[in-house]
């Protein structure tokens, strides 16, 4: 990847977190922590590899993206809006009454939602059945599911894999986004969650371990996902949650929480402050 594409998929990523935090902070709701962690992620794979058109958001031939963990729903509203499913205005408007983005994604009521997720662990259950689909009508779609570590923890998570191995879902590929933290503290404190990469291995998956925010290797890694065969792949990102707002970096306080207008100005003075950097 050349120097040119790197720097604009930064300066992508960047807008996504301004989006982020200005649609949180108008609804003073959300979770902008794991928000942010994925913004890098969703850069890539929208501007780079999804098959996705937004003047035809229901194209059958379209690739699927579900969410599965549904509370970073700001960031894929954001990335959604930045590509022109509908108007960056309407970011404004997340769990207000009456808009069509409300606090986890709806596939009934926003353009370019694949799933409606939320409910944790449920989401990598219907993308395994897109996959499947796929496959059964010898389609070229490729399917994309992002959970979350702390999700993870879900039984119904470890069911879907054993799924997607017996079935040789090699159109289907994973991203957990290994941030480290969750509502309640550490996923070590809270479960003992350790040895990710092993654990999906030992499920049957081609297992690719990186960076999450250097898009290199989230490019590099896709593309070994793609050329596998006969095996579903997971990619085991690891994060930084709260990534390029200083005080919400690696801070669990920031899983659920929006800023007051204090720590807003703050955040968007620092996003802003990037963005400019990267046009100069």
């Amino acid at each position: 990847m050349d120097s040119k594409s790197i720097k604009d998929l930064c300066k992508l990523a960047c807008k996504i977190r301004i989006g982020v935090l200005e649609s949180v902070f108008s609804a003073q709701s959300g979770h902008p922590g794991g928000s942010l962690s994925i913004a890098d992620l969703l850069a890539y794979l929208y501007s780079k590899e999804l098959k996705v058109d937004p003047k035809n958001p229901q194209n059958p031939n379209r690739d699927r993206l579900v969410l599965s963990k549904g509370h970073a729903a700001p960031a894929l509203y954001s990335i959604l809006a930045h590509m022109g499913f509908f108007q960056l205005e309407d970011l404004k408007t997340l769990r207000k009454l009456g808009s069509h983005l409300q606090g986890h994604p709806s596939m009934k009521s926003t353009p370019g939602v694949d799933m409606t997720t939320g409910s944790l662990g449920q989401g990598i259950s219907a993308a395994c059945g897109m996959a499947l689909g796929a496959k059964l009508d010898n389609s070229n779609v490729r399917v994309y599911c992002i959970l979350g570590d702390g999700e993870i923890e879900e039984g119904q998570v470890w069911e879907a894999s054993m799924f997607a191995s017996h079935y040789n879902l090699d159109n289907l590929c994973l991203f957990i986004d290994n941030n480290s933290l969750q509502i309640d503290g550490s996923i070590q404190e809270v479960a003992g969650l350790s040895n990710i990469p092993e654990k999906f291995s030992s499920f049957g998956f081609n297992v690719l371990e990186i960076d999450g925010h250097d898009f290199e290797q989230i490019e590099d890694a896709i593309n070994k996902a793609k050329n596998c065969k006969s095996k579903p792949s997971a990619i085991i990102m690891k994060t930084n949650k709260g990534k390029c707002v200083s005080y919400m970096e690696n801070n669990v306080s920031w899983h659920g929480a929006a800023p007051n207008k204090e720590q807003f100005d703050i955040a968007k003075k620092e996003l802003v402050a990037a963005l400019s950097k990267l046009e100069d």
